[in-house]
Order: structure tokens, then sequence, then C-alpha cells
């Protein structure tokens, strides 16, 4: 009696202190959702929210849809925008408990949610509205119901499989990994080949295609935009040696002590495979998305933010870690007191980050060190700008990156249209096509307002160093008769956007002026001087 009493004094501890810490987290990232200025990709998926259709040139329609849905029940505004994403992460939590008390037991279970909590990456997902939120949980939902299902062979676990395979492919074409991991796991080991003689694996996998459905409607209407930027455009697919980093970016991301510990885990799991259930499913899954990845991004994508692909691997190794820890480590309390304090202290440190992004002192603050949040600021002084330069000075609004035409639109909140130039970027980050779509692009100006009045903004900073210089000498060539307006030059010139009032040219002569003809590159030169 003693014990069993003991027993569930222990679970009642474990999972207070996970009510409490998740509490708590949930204001915090509510704080933060509600005052953190729009990411750049989340503007423009707001955008693509505005536009709703089969899918688009990056992206599959899901994450303009909760966006649409977020803005239709709390209105326009960053918290509209973001709390569905912060409902969707919510559940990452729970589901890594769902799984690892599947797997093993209760206590186990709250101490893997725990866990989860503490790893930044996961525990502070939702406060951005990006398709990693519902890709993450759609995952874990579906590891979870796939353990399930193997041990019940319900009906309904086979379904809801089917249903977050298919939630996966809504949301980006990394669903593709999940997939993969699955096959990998009815290959290789002897619970997964005996799925293929089961009814309801071939139920999960039909009901997983139908989300498959717009992604190929909308490649149809583009012309394979979609596939092709994921495909082919956005990676070289050549080795480039710099990517041999990827552990130590693993490392930051998940904080060193617990990074050791889940490849620790992964490597343990793996041994014990042949043992089955959970080891088998544990293993193969949280393996293909550690090691799949480390030797995609050796070819892959060497130039965006890579650090969250493996993060689906990590989720069931959460799930192992607490009780391989018991069972195998006599020092076991340590080394998981001292991972769950660096990884709180690391997820408190991004949380802190993005709080300081969120307001001008903080900002202000940040200012002189090297992972400046560029990204997150200057966007609303930006849009207040180009509000009042619009009345003194009314004209098409013209941005010269989709990223800045995009949050100028956010922050004007639709009013009027916002068309971008073709600026580098729009390529690099597969807007381009969906511009043209939208008739935004810079082709869709000339022709439907060539020589009318035109306001300008400038994003002097938007390309790296050795890319502006090139840029900006193009953008006399953009704008007829260009004239200097007030310009924004923002914590300690970490931000400089400068607006031009002209008229837009029928014609486009893009070439590259001398230093001194064209007045924009003289004006972003002359502001880069040490004063």
């Amino acid at each position: 009696m003693r014990d069993s009493r003991s027993v569930a004094a222990g679970l009642a501890r474990w999972r207070a202190v996970f009510v409490i810490a998740f509490a708590l987290l949930c204001m915090v990232k509510l704080m933060l959702a509600a005052s953190l200025s729009p990411f750049g990709d989340e503007a423009f998926y707001w955008q693509e929210s505005r536009h709703l259709a089969w899918g688009y040139s990056d992206l599959p329609p899901l994450t303009a849809l909760l966006i649409r849905l977020g803005e239709s029940v709390a209105g326009h505004s960053v918290f509209g925008m973001r709390w569905p994403f912060l409902l969707i992460g919510g559940a990452l939590p729970w589901l890594v408990r769902a799984f690892a008390r599947e797997a093993f037991d209760e206590r186990t279970g709250w101490q893997a949610a725990l866990l989860c909590l503490a790893l930044p990456l996961a525990g502070s997902l939702g406060v951005l509205a990006l398709p990693d939120v519902p890709l993450t949980v759609a995952i874990m939902l579906a590891l979870v119901a796939l353990a399930r299902a193997m041990d019940r062979d319900r009906l309904r676990d086979w379904l809801l499989l089917g249903a977050a395979l298919g939630v996966c492919w809504l949301t980006h074409y990394r669903a593709a990994m999940p997939m993969l991991a699955g096959l990998l796991f009815c290959l290789m080991s002897r619970r997964g080949r005996a799925l293929w003689r089961r009814a309801g694996l071939w139920l999960a996998l039909l009901v997983a295609a139908l989300g498959l459905v717009p992604l190929l409607v909308s490649n149809w209407q583009q012309h394979g935009a979609g596939v092709a930027f994921q495909l082919m455009e956005r990676n070289p697919w050549q080795f480039h040696a710099d990517a041999l980093v990827q552990p130590v970016e693993q490392a930051l991301a998940c904080t060193p002590l617990l990074y050791a510990l889940l490849l620790w885990a992964a490597w343990t799991s793996w041994r014990r495979r042949g043992d089955g259930r959970p080891w088998d499913l544990i293993a193969i899954v949280s393996c293909s998305f550690i090691a799949i990845y480390f030797v995609l991004g050796l070819f892959a994508d060497d130039v965006r933010f890579r650090a969250h692909w493996p993060l689906p691997g990590y989720l069931p190794l959460l799930a192992a870690l607490p009780l391989l820890l018991r069972e195998r480590l006599p020092w076991r309390r340590g080394w998981l007191v001292a991972a769950f304090a660096l990884a709180a202290a690391g997820q408190l440190g991004g949380l802190a980050y993005l709080g300081l992004a969120a307001s001008d002192n903080g900002a202000r603050v940040l200012a002189g060190v090297k992972a400046f949040p560029a990204r997150f600021v200057g966007w609303r002084e930006s849009g207040e700008m180009a509000r009042e330069l619009l009345v003194s000075h009314p004209g098409v609004l013209v941005a010269d990156n989709f990223m800045l035409a995009a949050e100028i639109d956010f922050q004007l909140g639709g009013s009027v249209p916002v068309y971008a130039l073709d600026n580098p970027l729009n390529v690099k980050h597969g807007r381009a096509p969906q511009l043209a779509i939208w008739q935004r692009d810079e082709a869709s100006l000339r022709r439907t307002h060539g020589g009318e009045p035109m306001l300008l903004a400038v994003d002097e900073k938007a390309l790296r160093v050795r890319e502006r210089e090139d840029w900006l000498r193009t953008l006399c060539g953009r704008i007829s008769q260009p004239m200097a307006l007030p310009r924004l030059d923002l914590f300690d010139g970490r931000r400089r956007m400068a607006f031009y009032v002209g008229s837009v040219p029928a014609t486009l002569p893009v070439t590259s002026t001398s230093d001194d003809a064209c007045l924009i590159w003289r004006r972003a030169a002359q502001a880069e001087q040490p004063r």
C-alpha cells in the first residue's frame, strides 16, 4: 500500500511540475506572439491568406488557411495571425507525453513532456505563424497514432494516422520525410514488415494521399513552380564542406548537453531495435530524421536557416531518454538535471531574445551584437512612414523586395496594393512566381501603372553586402526621375529604409549606372560612411 501511494505521489509531482511549467511558458509565448513584429516570411504567408488558393509557389495551403482563420476570429493583428499556431504548438508536449506513456509508462510520459518544454526548438513552437508548427505537431501525432494502431489495430487509430500525414502534405513539402521514415520502418523492422498485411495501413495511406490533392493542383496551375523551387532552385545539390558544421548548429539549437544525451539515446535505441516494441519505432524514425537531414544538408540548401529540420526526430528520443537514464546510468540524476537546467536556460534565453526584439528599447540593447534581430524590427516604422508619405505623395506604393512589400502591406492592413520590384530575394525565397500570379511583380507594375506617380520604399540592407551594390545601382532604372524623401535610420544603422518619389517607367532599361549618377545608390553609400 505504501508503494502504491509513493508511486501515485511521484506521478502527481511530475504532473504538477509539468502543468505549472506549461502554463508559465504559454503565458510568455502569448505575450511574445501579441507583441513581436511579423517575421518576413510570416508577412508573406499573411499575404497568401488574403489570396486563398490550392497552394502557392513556396508552400501548400494550410499555413495561409490558419492565418485566415486567425484573423477572421480575432481581427487583423499579429495576435490574430498567430493564435491558431499558438494552440497547435501548445499541443506538442502533450503529444510527446502521449507517445511516452504509450511506449513506456505514465511517469516517463510526464518527464518526456517536461523535457519537450525545455528543448528550445520544441518549447517555443507556435510563437510565430510558420508552417513548421502544424508540420511538427502533425508528425508527432502520426507517430502516436502509428504506435497505437500497431498495438490495438483500431480503425480510429489508422484513420488518425492517415489524417495526420495528410495534414503534413497540406503544410510543407518536407512531409516527404515522415513518409520516408515510415517506409524505412516498414522495411527494416519485423513489426513494420507485418504492417504490409494490415488493411489499416493501406487505409491510412489512402487518407494521407488526400492531402496531396491541393499540392498537385497548385503545381499543375503554376506549371510546377512549387516543386521546382523546393527540389531544384533552392538547392545547389553540390557538396559544400561548410555544412559539416551541422552538429554544432544542432548542439546550439538543442543546448549541448541535451543534444549529447539525445544522440546517446538515438544510438542506444538503434542498438535495441531488435528488441521490438517500442525501440524499433523510436530508433528507425529518429535516426531517419537525424541522419537523412544531415546528409541532405551536405548537398542541399546552404543559405537558409535549417536547424529546425531534424526536430521531429528528437521528439521520440525525449520519450526514451528518461527511461534509458534510469536503466543504464548510475549517475543519471546529475546528467538529467544538468541537461534539463541547461536546456531550460537556453529556452529562456531564446525567449528573452525575442522579448527584447519585440520592443524598441530592447532592440537598441541588441544593436551592438552580431545576432541582431533584423528580421523582426523596423517594419512598424517603415509601414507608418509609408502611410504618412502616401498622404503627401499619393501614387503607386512599391517596395524593392518581396519581404519589405509584405511587411508594409501587413502594417497597412491590405488597404492599398503594394508591388515588389524583381529583387534577387524574390527568386531566392521562391516568391517571384507567386508575385507574378498576384500581378504584384515589376512587369505587372509597368503594364498596369506605367507613367503614374510612384512611391518607392528601399530596404538598403536586405541583401548581403556583396550583392547590395549591384542591386542598388539598378534602382534608378526602375523609377523615373527619383527624388529623395525622408529616410529611416534605426538602431545605430542596423536597419535603413529609404523612400523616393518618382513615376513608374513604361519600359525597363535596367542598367548599372555609375556610382555618382544613381541617387539611390549614392544615398545608400553615404549612409554607410562612418560619421
